[in-house]
């Protein structure tokens, strides 16, 4: 036999080994995928199916049917009917902000309650603002947030002041031990159809609340802030649809979006990320503090595509995305959820 010959059945050999071997462990992990499953999994895969969220119709997850009431500025959320749900008992956490260190301004009540809820669920420590006359609010906050074995400071307050925003910024800081999240989430509206009726004070205090204030905490919080530190800022799609009756409300969260983008671009170099959610009509006591006329509740629900308004636990997965780690190339935007109504 030439050596050209048996280096050929050298070669066809070891192809047939090859071959052989492939098929061996093809069958080895045909033969694993079809061992029971150990008890871990069968109890992971009972979990699963526990926690599976049954299909709902968007339209009628939450009603539409809000008796007219109203209550006196700034409001409380335990006194409305029906209560907003801000995910109390619903919002499920998975660890996605486990050991974030986050401030919220509005955490009593309405979306930044959501938010504070979630962050909570999420593994964060929170520190919350909300003006004094909110404390029946916010001590239920803080109860749910100390129930997940999350640390919680409620630090009241009146954002309208440069050296109170200073003050509450340094206060979280200090005693969270770090701040890496800051949600600008305090906002004021007034309903006012006619400019010729509109107070300056009116004005004033939506300039200051929605403007000055997001102005003044984030430059305190990025001050202190690491790389991989966020700010959220709640706009509204009155931005980019204005009610001629919010004429202020509308211009500051216009400007909100563009202070958003601006921003983002600024402190992008600092490792900070900056976006924005831009919310529909949502259930929260700013709708019936605000002055409309009884009938706006049903103008509200009949504003969306959906047919309702939206509820605050709605827009708690917005502002946990946006907060977590996972979301690092996500910056200078704006994210709406306002029911399909832009």
């Amino acid at each position: 036999m030439t050596r050209k010959t048996t280096a050929k059945r050298s070669i066809v050999e070891d192809g047939i080994d090859a071959d052989r071997r492939s098929m061996i462990k093809g069958a080895a992990i045909a033969g694993l995928a079809a061992l029971p499953l150990t008890a871990a999994a069968k109890s992971a895969s009972a979990q699963q199916a526990r926690d599976a969220q049954p299909v709902e119709d968007p339209r009628a997850r939450f009603p539409n049917d809000q008796p007219a009431q109203e209550q006196a500025w700034p409001g409380l959320q335990r006194d409305m009917t029906p209560r907003p749900d801000c995910g109390e008992t619903s919002y499920r956490g998975s660890g996605r902000l486990a050991g974030r260190r986050a401030l919220i301004t509005g955490g009593d009540s309405g979306i930044g309650r959501a938010a504070a809820i979630a962050y909570a669920r999420e593994g964060a420590d929170l520190a919350i603002n909300y003006l004094p006359q909110e404390e029946p609010d916010a001590a239920e906050v803080i109860e749910l947030i100390r129930r997940e074995g999350r640390k919680a400071i409620a630090i009241p307050g009146d954002l309208r002041a440069e050296e109170f925003c200073g003050s509450l910024v340094a206060r979280a800081e200090r005693e969270l031990g770090g701040l890496d999240i800051l949600v600008n989430n305090a906002g004021y509206g007034w309903f006012l159809p006619d400019i010729l009726e509109h107070p300056s004070e009116k004005f004033d205090q939506t300039i200051k609340t929605n403007l000055y204030a997001p102005f003044w905490l984030s430059k305190a919080a990025i001050a202190v802030m690491k790389p991989g530190s966020v700010l959220v800022f709640t706009s509204s799609v009155t931005a980019f649809s204005p009610a001629s009756a919010f004429l202020g409300y509308s211009a500051t969260k216009a400007a909100i979006v563009a202070f958003t983008s601006a921003l983002a671009k600024q402190v992008a170099k600092r490792g900070i990320r900056v976006n924005g959610v831009a919310p529909g009509p949502i259930w929260t006591p700013m709708q019936i503090y605000f002055g409309a006329p009884a009938n706006n509740v049903d103008a509200l629900n009949a504003s969306t595509p959906l047919g309702r308004m939206g509820q605050p636990v709605e827009m708690a997965p917005l502002y946990v995305t946006l907060a977590e780690g996972a979301s690092s190339f996500v910056t200078g935007s704006t994210w709406s959820a306002d029911g399909g109504r832009l």
